[in-house]
């Protein structure tokens, strides 16, 4: 490991170095990747270099245990001993860790599909107590939120959402989230006071770039239609919205939020994108035999993964075996130490994994 960390540090002061010359500026593709490279490696560096730090302390101090100083010097010593050594300890830990191998989606923004399952009316309902719940995380988290496409019920449920959130590592907070959530409640339809469980689906899909997806403009059928929905005087106006047919796939995406029909073919083909990269990468995970599936998860929409306990204001996710007595404020956006928490279960999981 140390040895891994030598190198760390080589190429970090390499970075360094070619972001101190002047041309680097002029070719902004190679900026951007040695910036994103630098970024990557300046948590890991400043850790190592602590830990230098804290072994040095260590030797300075050892030298004057052996040597002939007087005792109170040789007490002082020892207190710097033991306090050197237990960082280093530490520092190690903590250094193990940021040596994992990250997940190169995590500092991508991320499209976020919700879509009511069993449970009929209700579910729809709860759907949109879902988007609310993550919008108000992503607010509170000063990431920016903006919506791609809604089929809304007449209750004022969602049969499906689908919504962006961008912002630095808006990925990795949030692509444990993909799976069945489970909500027991009494319906406001319910005359008879009896509890309900219905399931709604979400899935979490890292925002592709162009480089990464080449799309084929033949392989695309884009169809301009009326909007449809709530949404004031402006619907069903104009054909602002958008179909798009992707035809090796047979993937379609909707769109009609945006009142300008190029903006929403914008907002279609990231959404196509999107789907196109997940398309790939679980193909890619597929060839690999010894893929990890993580205790929290391999992030399949068909796994239950959280129940929503009304009665009980409870909510549970079954990945990590956590339950949080706080339900309304969890679905007020205070999701953030159960999001800790898988995070957390993960990579203490992958720390296993890598040394066995």
């Amino acid at each position: 490991m140390l040895e891994k960390l030598k190198t760390a540090e080589q190429k970090y002061q390499s970075i360094e170095a070619a972001l101190a010359a002047p041309d680097v500026y002029s070719d902004m593709e190679r900026y951007t990747k040695l910036m994103k490279e630098y970024k990557a490696l300046t948590p890991i560096i400043t850790k190592y270099r602590e830990y230098l730090t804290a072994e040095q302390n260590m030797q300075s101090a050892r030298e004057i245990l052996d040597s002939r100083a007087d005792a109170e010097l040789k007490e002082l010593a020892q207190e710097e001993f033991e306090f050197s050594r237990a960082a280093s300890e530490q520092l190690l830990d903590e250094l193990k860790i940021l040596l994992l191998p990250r997940d190169p989606n995590d500092d991508k923004n991320v499209i976020i599909e919700i879509r009511s399952g069993a449970g009929g009316e209700e579910s729809a309902l709860f759907a949109y107590v879902l988007y609310r719940m993550y919008n108000m995380y992503a607010e509170s988290a000063n990431f920016k939120i903006s919506l791609l496409n809604v089929n809304e019920t007449e209750l004022g449920g969602f049969r499906e959402v689908t919504f962006m959130i961008e912002g630095d590592g808006a990925y990795s907070r949030f692509k444990f989230e993909s799976g069945v959530h489970r909500v027991q409640r009494v319906p406001e339809t319910e005359s008879q006071g009896r509890i309900h469980t219905s399931t709604v689906t979400v899935a979490v899909l890292p925002e592709a770039e162009e480089v990464e997806i080449e799309i084929n403009p033949t392989d695309i059928v884009i169809e301009s239609c009326k909007s449809s929905g709530a949404g004031g005087q402006h619907i069903n106006k104009t054909e602002s919205a958008v179909r798009l047919t992707h035809k090796p796939t047979g993937i379609v995406i909707e769109c009609q939020n945006e009142r300008s029909q190029f903006q929403n073919k914008e907002k279609a083909l990231k959404m196509l994108r999107a789907k196109l990269y997940e398309i790939k990468q679980t193909e890619q995970d597929e060839l690999i035999a010894s893929t990890r599936k993580s205790q929290v998860g391999t992030g399949d929409r068909s796994e239950k993964i959280r129940t929503y306990n009304y009665p009980q204001s409870r909510v549970t996710d079954h990945r990590i075996g956590l339950s949080l007595y706080s339900l309304e404020s969890f679905l007020n956006g205070d999701i953030g130490n159960m999001i800790d928490a898988l995070i957390t279960a993960d990579t203490a999981e992958r720390l296993k994994s890598s040394e066995s």
